[in-house]
């Protein structure tokens, strides 16, 4: 690696100082580096370092390094993955369980230059929306598509089906389809298992589901996951893809979910497994021998 983009969330890394280590570290090593935003501040923010476009600087380096929670990762996944520019995640919230490093083991980033690291590529989901025979939505997640009901809304049925087969229609809140990264987010808060995170397949889990028998199903990423509002009645029903922008959906639409053609690439400095993450920041430990 020769070029290095250091991608601070500023309302996670205060006046960049952990970012600003670390390019002392980097440069140290032999590395360039440039700064680049995850994404628009509100405001007029001064940061007191040059900012360069993310999407031009990705077409020219070899890594990002994102520092904040896994939401600056989520930021940064597609464009990251649609260049192949992998991402190392450096963890200023407060589980991170994308992110490989903790501020406090900055010094590994002077493996890079040696090429002391491996590479993670992890499944990413394409999602649109189709109504009335055109699409009017499309994205990209690299944990979830969650189609759920509005504030207002007491009970949403939703069909779900995976090519032509029906796997129900689900009474209750909403749907995670989730990635095996994002099995660790709301997936699993709804009920749905771990799965290991560089397998290729879809997570279904109903959220709040007004039946006992209403379990998640782990399928092959082969095919296609379509969500579909089985009747709306005035009810409010949202799409949100990795936690973004929600989209009103109208009676008729379908919300259809594949496999994406591009992957998010994560480097690892560390032997951290997603198992030793989930022992150490969800239970503190308790319950596991070391």
């Amino acid at each position: 690696m020769k070029r290095v983009i250091l991608c601070p969330n500023p309302y996670r890394d205060r006046g960049l100082g952990t970012a600003r280590a670390a390019e002392n570290i980097l440069r140290e090593a032999g590395l360039s580096t440039v700064y680049c935003l995850p994404f628009k501040p509100e405001g007029d923010a001064q940061f007191g370092v040059p900012l360069r476009p993310l999407p031009q600087e990705l077409r020219n380096s070899d890594l990002v390094v994102a520092f904040g929670g896994d939401g600056t990762i989520l930021h940064l996944a597609r464009a990251a993955s649609m260049r192949n520019v992998p991402v190392l995640g450096v963890n200023l919230g407060s589980l991170g369980f994308m992110s490989d490093l903790e501020a406090s083991e900055l010094g590994l980033l002077k493996n890079l230059a040696a090429g002391q690291f491996r590479r993670e590529k992890r499944m990413m989901l394409d999602v649109s929306v189709w109504r009335d025979g055109r699409t009017v939505y499309n994205g990209s997640a690299l944990n979830d598509a969650v189609v759920t009901k509005g504030a207002m809304a007491r009970v949403v049925r939703l069909q779900v089906t995976t090519g032509d087969v029906q796997l129900g229609i689900f009474s209750g809140d909403g749907v995670v389809v989730a990635t095996p990264t994002g099995s660790t987010g709301y997936s699993l808060s709804a009920g749905g298992p771990i799965v290991e995170p560089t397998a290729r397949n879809f997570v279904i889990s109903p959220i709040c589901a007004h039946s006992v028998f209403s379990k998640s199903f782990v399928l092959s990423a082969a095919g296609t996951v379509t969500v579909a509002p089985a009747e709306l009645n005035r009810k409010q029903v949202y799409l949100s893809v990795d936690g973004g922008k929600a989209f009103a959906l109208r009676q008729g639409d379908k919300v259809k979910i594949g496999r994406s053609r591009f992957e998010t690439e994560l480097v690892r400095l560390t032997d951290k497994s997603i198992y030793d993450i989930l022992r150490t920041k969800m239970t503190g430990g308790i319950g596991y021998e070391k």
